[in-house]
């Protein structure tokens, strides 16, 4: 088993000595509201970024009984520290790998200490953290003319608590077509209106008459 961080470019930073575990942490995303008198109630937003921790060392001297990689590859430990200070610095993110396991994860490292200890002069031990990376979809806003965009990281909608349906009311001169065009983007969503207030226009779509205040979809 390897654990490897790997960049863009195809280069690859293989930890020598694997860790004795890894911790990964997953928690779902909560909004929390405080109602008056009935306390606060959880609404689940989507998961959070993953969390992925271990420790180990570099150690000055190659030792074949836990040591990973070749004798001419094992990187001075100073030299290693400062390879995580240069991935802790990126703007983009990083591969982490654990062969023969699933983890094959676009990551950022987010934390790292280093520790020295008296008794083994020149290895450099160590804890790090790497956070998941997801990309950002960005999707056309609906019945938007003007190509306006929203950013959104996943599917998951947000709760709404004050969602109410909008309402227009009518001028004169206008017509459901009109009133669809300018409110819903398109003139051939007449009929979305027309349905939802049927009871008070009557069976003609045609003899809407101003004052009325229509619901839209």
């Amino acid at each position: 088993m390897e654990f490897v961080l790997a960049n863009g470019k195809g280069e690859k930073f293989l930890f020598p000595v694997n860790p004795e575990e890894i911790t990964i942490s997953r928690q779902k995303g909560f909004d929390t509201v405080n109602i008056l008198s009935s306390g606060e109630f959880d609404f689940p937003q989507g998961d959070k970024v993953k969390e992925i921790s271990f420790a180990s060392f570099f150690p000055k001297e190659f030792n074949e009984s836990f040591c990973r990689g070749k004798k001419e590859d094992l990187p001075n430990p100073q030299t290693a520290m400062n390879k995580l200070n240069e991935f802790l610095a990126l703007k983009t993110p990083l591969r982490f790998i654990i062969s023969e396991t699933a983890v094959n994860v676009p990551v950022f490292v987010s934390s790292h200490q280093s520790t020295f200890r008296g008794g083994e002069p020149g290895d450099v031990y160590f804890e790090i953290t790497l956070r998941t990376w997801r990309e950002l979809k960005v999707a056309k806003i609906a019945g938007a003319s003007s190509g306006k965009t929203a950013v959104t990281a996943n599917k998951n909608p947000r709760v709404d608590m004050k969602a109410k349906n909008k309402t227009y009311t009518v001028k004169p001169g206008d017509s459901l077509s009109k009133i669809a065009k300018l409110e819903l983007g398109s003139s051939s969503e007449w009929n979305r209106i027309y349905k939802l207030n049927q009871k008070m226009i009557g069976s003609n779509p045609n003899a809407i008459k101003p004052g009325q205040k229509l619901v839209l979809p």
